[in-house]
């Protein structure tokens, strides 16, 4: 098949244009043998120009939208999974572009955040540490503002590193509450730690620093106080006290008041002094209302105590023999002369913490060792100077005695022999003996108004010298009390006005607005504490006992 133009020329047309281009033909007679007219090439070279010009125009247009579709996303079309996807995915991985990709392993995703938030929430280690602080030994029973931070009553040597440890939980414990303040605290209620459980399930993973943020919005679902004071230790410095109506002003005493006690359901307070009468008031720091009163005859009362069982109160005065009230029967029984003793007084007396035994103060250094229950002296014991103060320890086992000889006498009421016998520092006369409730304390005052506070097992061990010096009374200490927690002591001197002093016991330092200024004490002789710290009732040589209430304790 020969290629001949689809638009045949007429002949005479021919025949002039063969004798007018005879040499063209002669030339050309290559082409014209094959059948290639000119103008058939002219037009296929147009064709070819124009078709070479569309293409370029196309690639234009391709690499305008591509820059397009770069800059703007996919505006033209959209996107299409299949060839046309797999083609352009392909033109772009040849591009060395990669706009997005695809991940279907959800799981690592989730996996990821939860990681990431794992990290955030581990506690930061300390960028550099002091290697001295391990060799570094600090004595916190020297500094008393450092007495604090001890773990225990006999502790003073500590290393730096844990001394800074407790210097830390010392600060975050005055500084309560801030736990509101973090957005990433911990979860506080199963319920909704489930719900956010369900969440994580369905793949729903909340941003690291909002997790649990609804949780922080408790503090405005409730109406309690923000700041709470800490029970646990009274601080030192001032002392939060509020004076409250007189124990006994519906009925005061015409004498002096010489004991005054609590019962052990600190409800019931005795008060009883020289006018031979003991009265029992109920104690609410309001009415204070008298419930009963005891007169005794031959007797003007020197001392009276309950029994720690709080079943009977023991009498006594400047006389052989002393009394005994059944609190249950209303009965008061008169007991002694003791069988083989000469004693003409028995004012001076304490009871064990186990209720069982009374010990009397004797002639010529003896105790006397009376049974509670059968009111029969059991035995005896001697010190080689004169007696003059008690106190029990170690629930009622051991007592502790002092006297004239300016010694400090340990007996073991089992053998009822003396185990431990030293000297009171810079004592002469000892004059008054108190033990800590818990037993491991004891402060021994003497007639120049001295009091020292002993580590009963330092003392014990040998160690003779006190923790701590007293020096703020001026006479002789005539009596001492630990409140139920061991945190104050109270001293007294009878010999003058106001001289009843406060101590706080962990820092030993004296409470600087008690006695109140604007207040009279008048000769304070007895003090007592309830027994849940709440409550203090001290009697005075005027007949009245004085009653504050204690703010750092919530029950009395």
């Amino acid at each position: 098949m020969s290629l001949i133009s689809q638009n045949p020329v007429s002949r005479n047309r021919v025949k002039a244009k063969r004798d007018d281009d005879e040499p063209l033909i002669h030339e050309d007679g290559k082409d014209i043998e094959n059948g290639l007219e000119p103008d058939s090439e002219v037009s296929r070279m147009k064709k070819r120009k124009k078709e070479k010009e569309k293409q370029v125009e196309i690639e234009q247009e391709k690499e305008m939208k591509k820059l397009e579709n770069f800059l703007f996303g996919s505006i033209y079309s959209p996107v299409e999974f299949g060839k046309e996807g797999e083609e352009n995915a392909q033109d772009v991985a040849e591009d060395g572009s990669a706009l997005f990709f695809l991940d279907s392993s959800t799981n690592k995703v989730e996996f990821s955040e939860e990681s990431d938030y794992e990290e955030k929430s581990e506690e930061r280690k300390a960028v550099w540490v002091d290697e001295e602080e391990e060799r570094t030994k600090i004595n916190i029973a020297k500094v008393n503002r450092l007495r604090k931070l001890r773990k225990e009553d006999d502790e003073s040597v500590i290393s730096g590193s844990e001394y800074i440890s407790r210097l830390r939980a010392q600060h975050a414990k005055l500084n309560p509450g801030t736990e509101w303040a973090e957005l990433d605290s911990g979860l506080r209620n199963n319920s909704i730690y489930d719900d956010e459980s369900s969440d994580e399930e369905k793949g729903v993973v909340a941003a690291g620093g909002y997790r649990n943020v609804e949780l922080d919005d408790d503090i405005l679902r409730t109406n309690e106080d923000l700041v709470v004071k800490s029970r646990v230790k009274l601080l030192p410095g001032l002392l939060e006290y509020s004076r409250l109506v007189d124990a006994n002003a519906e009925e005061p005493s015409n004498g002096p008041i010489n004991s005054v006690q609590f019962h052990r359901n600190a409800q019931l307070l005795l008060a009883a002094g020289l006018d031979r009468r003991i009265r029992f008031f109920q104690i609410d720091g309001k009415r204070n209302t008298k419930i009963q009163s005891v007169f005794l005859e031959d007797c003007p009362v020197r001392k009276a105590s309950f029994l720690p069982d709080g079943s009977q109160v023991i009498i006594a005065g400047r006389r052989k023999f002393f009394y005994c009230f059944d609190l249950v029967k209303a009965k008061v029984d008169k007991i002694g002369p003791l069988v083989g003793r000469e004693e003409k007084s028995l004012e001076v007396f304490e009871v064990s913490p186990d209720s069982s035994t009374i010990a009397f103060l004797g002639n010529e250094g003896y105790i006397l060792l009376v049974s509670s229950k059968t009111k029969e002296l059991i035995g005896t014991l001697k010190m080689n100077g004169t007696v003059r103060s008690l106190a029990f320890a170690d629930d009622g086992k051991q007592l502790l005695s002092a006297g004239g000889d300016g010694q400090v006498y340990h007996w073991d009421l089992r053998t009822r022999t003396c185990f431990h016998k030293a000297v009171d520092d810079g004592c002469i006369n000892g004059t008054a003996l108190c033990t800590s409730p818990n037993g491991r304390m004891f402060a021994a005052g003497s007639d120049s108004g001295i009091v020292n506070i002993y580590n009963r097992d330092e003392f014990l061990g040998g160690k003779r010298k006190p923790i701590k010096i007293i020096e703020n009374l001026t006479t002789k200490v005539d009596f001492m009390k630990f409140n139920s927690d061991a945190q104050i002591l109270a001293i007294c001197s009878t010999m003058k006005k106001n001289s009843l002093k406060l101590i706080h016991v962990p820092s030993f330092t004296v409470y600087s607005n008690w006695p109140p200024l604007n207040k009279n004490l008048h000769y304070p002789r007895c003090l007592d504490f309830s027994p849940g710290g709440g409550f203090m009732a001290v009697g005075n040589a005027a007949g009245k006992v004085l009653l504050y209430k204690l703010h750092h304790y919530d029950h009395a």
